[in-house]
């Protein structure tokens, strides 16, 4: 039997590693959403596609080098569900 606490143990592991492995590419859209809206905020130019395409360019690099890290750590979280499914029925 599940108790209360072992599945808010899991929930807020399932949190966290969404957390952790979305975390990069948030940031390196953030960072570039950043600068190009200082850029265009200094040299008044209001095209859209110009904050638009810098943010998808960064995160596929960002998912490129994050991406073998990435899926380490969601591999790793479904190896921790998948080896404690003997605790969840019963």
């Amino acid at each position: 039997m599940m108790s209360p606490e072992f599945v808010i143990s899991m929930a807020e592991n399932g949190i966290w590693t969404v957390l952790i492995v979305a975390g990069p590419l948030l940031i390196v859209a953030l960072g570039l959403g950043l600068l190009v809206s200082i850029f265009q905020a200094t040299t008044q130019i209001q095209e859209q596609t110009l904050a638009f395409i810098p943010k998808i360019v960064g995160v596929f690099a960002a998912l490129i080098i994050f991406g073998p890290w990435m899926l380490s750590n969601v591999t790793n979280f479904t190896h921790q569900i998948f080896s404690n499914l003997h605790r969840f029925i019963g």
